[in-house]
């Protein structure tokens, strides 16, 4: 969780963002060579801190640190795909807590055919669209799928 260990990726057409140093460069080659064949990535959340994972202590609150709080998880473009609960399968009853709606014929939306999820996956992360259980993360990158 140290500051010092993530690097600034800098890519054109997408706002600037933090990762761990020993992922940036097969992140940044692959977001890059995205957007050079015209994929649609705008926003990119890496590096943040914030506990948003593990069990919910008494206080309602999440008891264990993020991925992103390591620099080991990204979000991409989460105006278009939303983190939901209640959604084994996506439909009607997904309740979307964070980030916009989710479609996906929609432009900017990933799906497990995408060209975004498809080269991530090359690259060793996972997909949290396919996170198995009651969440589906859409937007969500890492290198566990969580």
């Amino acid at each position: 969780m140290c500051e010092e260990d993530q690097v600034e990726i800098v890519i054109p057409g997408i706002n600037r963002f933090y990762m761990c140093k020993h992922l940036a460069g097969k992140v940044e080659h692959s977001l890059r060579k995205l957007k050079q064949e015209n994929h649609p990535i705008t926003t990119v959340v890496g590096y943040r801190v914030g506990m948003t994972k593990g069990e919910v202590d008494d206080h309602g609150y999440r008891t264990k640190f993020s991925y992103h709080s390591f620099g080991i998880a990204i979000d991409i473009n989460p105006e278009q795909n939303g983190l939901y609960d209640n959604c084994l399968t996506y439909g009607p009853q997904c309740i979307r807590i964070k980030g916009g709606r989710w479609h996906p014929a929609q432009t900017g939306s990933h799906t497990k055919h995408s060209a975004i999820v498809r080269e991530l996956k090359s690259i060793g992360f996972k997909w949290g669209g396919e996170i198995e259980g009651k969440q589906k993360d859409f937007m969500h990158f890492s290198t566990t799928g969580y």
